[in-house]
This record gives structure tokens, C-alpha cells and sequence, in this order.
């Protein structure tokens, strides 16, 4: 039997030493550590909560980042844009206004408004921590504003513009300027620093009156603001000052940045305003009509010259006047226009329309016969004229020379068969003549007059219309009256303004005054010639008033003034109006004074001295020649026995 092959026996499996020294290593006991040792504890927490907080940090960062992209990205656009971007105004320049013959009466002239901002006099900007209160301190004496003020614009916070003055000439900007560069260089050598950084000026033009008080009354003023304040200023405000324009444009320390974006909306100027008034001849009305008021010591006083056919304005002039371009010592009264705001009681001159109504409508004639007594009691009174007298016996031309108010009152009276037709016959007469109704001018202020119906006219009112008191009327409606009986019966809206040039030098013409028949022409001819008597004959009132060559017609009138602080009867009006040459009439002059309290108070001695020379004024002026006929001479009494 055969023997099974024996395997080879298998070697024994032997662990290496170095392993087998770590197990016995690691089986035994640990050392203790030696006293004094510091044992370090594990990082791997530490550092999976450096991970964690990270994570966080990157996680914000991560949504900040998309709300400022995303969510709130314009924004922060407008943000930055309001720092980048500075808006500033652009102020049109305003309209001139002229005479007739194109004589500049308000005008502008360079000017600068000096601005600043706020922001560049920070503590932060400046290195200085009341840069405000130094740069108000230099600026003060320049500008004329109180540190205080100055102070408080340039401390503002919230904006990047600031005005501090407005309208300030050329040489006060270098004044500034000057100051800029002193501070520049101290800054530069290390010895101070630039305070007026800041200070900037924008080219805003500056509104001149070239003739200083003249026709101030018309053109009235325009305020701090620019904006138009009475007179026609305030009327055409919107017509003169255009329309303001703006740039915006990017900045950088306050200053504009040559090659940054800019955006400029242009500003349109204002429209040149062309009136109807004669320089040369507002001259003369305002020296005679200020002369006069002063000579009298009255209140004040007004003169209106009118071309009779066309019903322009040539002067309005009043007094005391003022300087629109320094209201610093101009008083509040002296800043209305008189000759259309005052309303007063016309007194004589309104007769004229009396005795236009009567013989219009066929009352009475010329050389009708009128009884005056000295004394004519009606309703509960007593009337009586200006001065006793016997009785007197005139024609209806010698009741109009002698400025007669008994003889007015029996000559209305025939108007009707009942007082009370008769006033409203009178009335509508009124009426027409433009009382109790606006001018047609349309200024600032202008006042209508007072007439009250003919039914709520009372007892004394129903006489004394007629002669010119118990109605009111401003100064301009009374010259319009006297230019209508000039014109030939036909009354033509007063004016002022002929036309405007806009911008782009079109002119456009001003309405055409509206006309309106109220004589006829007969009429008005027959009141012209017994006008004239007034002037001519030597029994009448208005001797004062004859131009040597020339042919005059005119009516005086002295009233019983109203005090408008107390409303009640108080001193006097003294008036004169009327037109020339009398028989081709070109002119009408109207003449008042208010509450004269120096020597006369009678219209012939206080007013018809200014009528005569500012007519005769105007005639040379107007190269208005004489007509060279011999007037008519109406009779002025007649002779009872006849």
C-alpha cells in the first residue's frame, strides 16, 4: 500500500516586532503626565464652528449683496444720484417796458444771485467746526444780510443750494471773489482755511427803473422774488417774467464737472411790454402836478393827459411818488395809483354831463334863460352856490362859464315831467359817460366810482348829482368824460398798452378799445363852444387855464372832499379838466388835487395853473398847432327887461 505524500508543514505566522511592541504599547497603562504639563484638547470642534460662523458671514454677505443689486438697486441709484447731481435754476430774464417811442421805463441789468451749499461747510468738508459763523462773518458786510441769517442758511441740512442774496451787482460778486482768493492762498502757504469754498453766484438779472419816479405809480414794483407787485408789473407779470428754465449737471466738491452729464431745460424770457404813455410829456404832468401838491400841502394829486381820438393814455401822473427800483423810504400810500384807485366826488367838472343830458335831450338850449336865485330850497335843504350872490340872470351857457349849481339843478329838472324821470334820465346819461363802471384799463386796484341807482337816490342826492356831489369817480373816468365830448360825442375806451413783442420778436398789437356813441356830434360841438366860455369869456371860472395862441376848453370844479379815515366831510377836492384846441380838439388834460390846506382850495386857482401848463406842454410836444379861427362868444346873462 502506498504511502499519502505528506504535506510540507506550514511555517508559523510571526507577528513583526515594531507591531507587536505597539500592541504591547497600546495595552499598557498610559503614563501620568508630569506636573506642570498642559494637555491640548481635540480641535476638530473649534474648528466646525469657524466653519458654521463663516458660512453665516458669506450667507449675509450674500443677501445684502443681492438687495442692493436687486431689490433695491434704484434706490440706492437716487441715492447716489442726489450727491452725484445738483439741479439749479435758470431764471428768465424779464420783459422791458417802454413808451410809445420804444423809451425803456423798466428795464434789467446784469445782476448775480449769490448761492451756496451747505454740504461744503461741514465740519467733515471744511476741517473747521463753525465754518458757517466764520463765512458769515466776511460775507455780512458784502451782502448786507445779518451774520445771523447767514448763518442759519449756510448750517441747513438736507439740500445742496442755498440762496443768500439776491440781485447783487457785479462788483459785490468780485468782492466775494476777491475774498475766495485771499482764503485760497492762505490755504495753500498753510495758514488758514477756505471758508467761502461754497459761495457761489448764479446770473440773475436785476429789474432798473431808468427814471427813477417817473410813471412809478403806473409800472408799479417788482418784490425780492421777481415777482410783479402793482401797476402793470403785477398786471403782465406772467407776460414779463417768461418762464424759468433749470440745468442739472453732475458735481464734484461743489463744483460742475467739465466732461459729467448735463442736462439743461432753457429758460424762455419774458415779453417786451410797449404802453401808450409819452415819456416827455409824464415828465411834465409829474413835475407839475408834485409842484402843486407840495405848493398846497395836500395829500396828494393826480394829472391824466389822453389822445381825445384814439383814447390813449399819454401821461398818469401822481403825487407824492416814490422809487420803484428803492422802496426802502417809499410809505404805503405813496405805493397805489391814485389816479384810478382814489374815488372822490368830482364836484363842477361833472357838469359837463349834466348839461350834456339836457341838451341831448332838446331841454334847453344854449341861450336858454335861467333864473338863479341866490338861495333854492328843494327836498329838506337849502341850496346855494360857491359864492352869494343877487339873483342872477344867465343863459344856460352863462349857468356852465359860472360853474352855477342852482342853475344846474332848474336846468336837470327840465329832464323830466317828475323829479324822479328826471333822474333817470340823468342816470343813464351817467352811465354811458362810463360812471359807475370800471375805466377799462384793468389795473391793480382800480375802483369803479360809486353811482347808486336813480330809485336809491335820496333826497339831497337827487340835487347835488347833478352838480357833482353824492357821486364818486376816479381820475381817469373823469378825463374820459371831457375826451369824449372831444371826440365828437363818442366815448373810446381809455388805454395804456399798445402791444407786446414776445421773445421771438413778434409783436402783437393790444385789443382795440371798444367805442360807444353817447351825444351826438352836435351836441358835443355845442359843449365844446360853451366850454370854451369857461375859459375865454371873463365871467367865467377858468380863466386861469387860456394858452396864449390857442383856442382852450375847460371846466373848473371844487368839491367837498370825504376823509377816508372817517367817512365824513373834510377839506376839498379842487379839479380842473378839459381839451384843446377847442374847436379841433387833439388833447385832454383832467387835473386834481386832494385836501389842499394852503392857500386856495378853488379848482381855478389850484388846479388850472398845472392844467395850463401841462396842456401847453403837451401842444409843443405833439407839434399840435393852432387852428387860427376866432372863437364864438356865447352870451353868458341876458337882460331880465328883454
Amino acid at each position: 500500500m502506498s504511502e499519502r505524500p505528506r504535506h510540507p508543514q506550514r511555517p508559523r505566522r510571526t507577528q513583526p516586532a515594531s507591531r507587536s511592541a505597539a500592541s504591547r504599547s497600546a495595552r499598557a497603562p498610559r503614563p501620568r503626565p508630569r506636573p506642570g504639563t498642559v494637555r491640548l484638547s481635540s480641535p476638530r470642534p473649534r474648528l466646525r464652528l469657524f466653519g458654521v460662523l463663516l458660512t453665516l458671514v458669506m450667507l449675509a454677505f450674500t443677501v445684502r449683496l443681492l438687495q442692493v443689486q436687486a431689490v433695491d438697486a434704484s434706490t440706492y441709484a437716487a441715492k447716489a444720484d442726489v450727491n452725484r447731481y445738483i439741479t439749479v435754476p435758470l431764471a428768465a430774464e424779464r420783459g422791458t417796458v417802454t413808451d410809445r417811442d420804444g423809451v425803456a421805463l423798466a428795464t434789467t441789468v446784469d445782476a448775480y444771485d449769490i448761492t451756496a451749499d451747505p454740504y461744503l461747510f461741514t465740519p467733515e468738508q471744511t476741517k473747521v467746526p463753525d465754518a458757517p459763523a466764520q463765512a458769515a462773518e466776511l460775507l455780512a458786510p458784502v451782502l448786507g444780510v445779518e451774520e445771523k441769517t447767514l448763518t442759519e442758511r449756510l448750517s441747513r441740512k438736507g439740500t445742496r443750494y442755498v440762496l443768500l442774496a439776491r440781485q447783487q451787482s457785479p462788483q459785490v460778486w468780485r468782492q466775494i471773489i476777491d475774498l475766495k482768493r485771499v482764503l485760497a492762498g492762505r490755504q495753500r502757504a498753510g495758514g488758514g482755511h477756505h471758508v467761502l469754498a461754497g459761495v457761489y453766484s448764479e446770473e440773475h438779472a436785476k429789474r432798473v427803473y431808468p427814471g427813477g419816479e417817473l410813471a412809478a405809480a403806473v409800472l408799479g414794483f417788482v418784490n425780492s422774488e421777481g415777482r410783479g407787485r402793482g401797476g402793470l408789473e403785477a398786471k403782465f407779470d406772467k407776460v414779463l417774467a417768461g418762464k424759468d428754465g433749470k440745468i442739472t449737471y453732475a458735481q464734484s466738491g461743489g463744483r460742475q464737472v467739465p466732461t459729467g452729464d448735463e442736462h439743461e431745460q432753457p429758460a424762455r424770457p419774458g415779453s417786451d411790454v410797449e404802453l401808450t404813455l409819452d415819456r416827455d410829456i409824464q415828465w411834465a404832468a409829474q413835475s407839475a402836478i408834485e409842484e402843486q401838491v407840495e405848493k398846497s400841502d395836500a395829500d396828494s394829486g393826480y394829472v391824466i393827459v389822453q389822445d381825445v381820438r384814439s383814447g390813449e393814455i399819454l401821461a398818469m401822473a401822481n403825487a407824492p411818488g416814490y422809487d420803484p427800483g428803492d422802496l426802502s423810504t417809499a410809505s404805503a400810500s405813496a405805493l397805489r395809483n391814485g389816479a384810478v384807485e382814489d374815488a372822490y366826488e368830482p364836484g363842477s367838472t361833472s357838469k359837463v354831463m349834466s348839461m350834456a343830458a339836457v341838451l341831448e335831450e332838446g331841454a334847453a338850449t344854449p341861450g336858454t334863460h335861467v333864473v338863479v336865485p341866490n338861495r333854492l330850497p328843494r327836498a329838506d335843504r337849502s341850496f346855494a352856490d360857491d359864492v352869494d350872490h343877487p339873483t342872477w340872470y344867465l343863459t344856460l351857457n352863462g349857468v356852465l362859464a359860472k360853474s352855477s349849481n342852482i342853475g344846474t339843478i332848474l336846468a336837470v329838472e327840465q329832464l323830466g315831467d317828475t323829479q324822479a324821470e328826471a333822474n333817470r334820465v340823468l342816470h343813464s346819461y351817467l352811465r354811458e359817460f362810463g360812471i359807475g363802471r370800471r375805466s377799462g384799463l384793468d389795473l391793480p386796484g382800480e375802483t369803479a366810482g360809486i353811482l347808486a341807482d336813480p330809485e336809491d337816490w335820496n333826497a339831497s342826492q337827487q340835487y347835488t348829482i347833478p352838480f357833482g356831489q353824492g357821486l364818486s369817480i376816479n381820475a381817469v373816468q373823469a378825463a374820459s368824460v371831457y375826451s369824449t365830448v372831444a371826440n365828437g360825442g363818442v366815448r373810446v375806451e381809455p388805454s395804456l398798452v399798445r402791444g407786446t413783442t414776445g421773445p421771438d420778436g413778434e409783436w402783437k398789437p393790444a385789443p382795440k378799445p371798444q367805442r360807444n356813441r353817447v351825444v351826438s356830434e352836435r351836441t358835443a360841438t355845442t359843449l365844446a363852444t360853451m366850454l370854451e366860455s369857461v375859459v375865454a369869456d371873463m365871467e367865467g371860472t377858468g380863466t386861469t387855464a387860456r394858452i396864449p395862441g390857442y383856442r382852450v376848453a375847460g371846466k373848473t370844479g371844487t368839491a367837498n372832499r370825504v376823509d377816508p379815515e372817517t367817512g365824513r366831510y373834510n377839506g376839498y377836492t379842487s379839479s380842473f379838466a378839459g381839451f384843446a384846441p377847442a374847436d379841433a380838439p387833439r388833447v385832454t388834460v383832467y387835473c386834481a388835487v386832494q385836501n389842499p390846506k394852503k392857500g386856495s382850495y378853488f379848482g381855478s386857482q389850484v388846479c388850472g395853473p398845472v392844467y395850463q401848463q401841462v396842456m401847453k406842454y403837451t401842444l409843443k410836444a405833439l407839434r399840435i398847432p393852432p387852428t387860427g379861427a376866432e372863437p364864438p362868444r356865447l352870451p353868458v346873462t341876458f337882460d331880465p327887461r328883454d
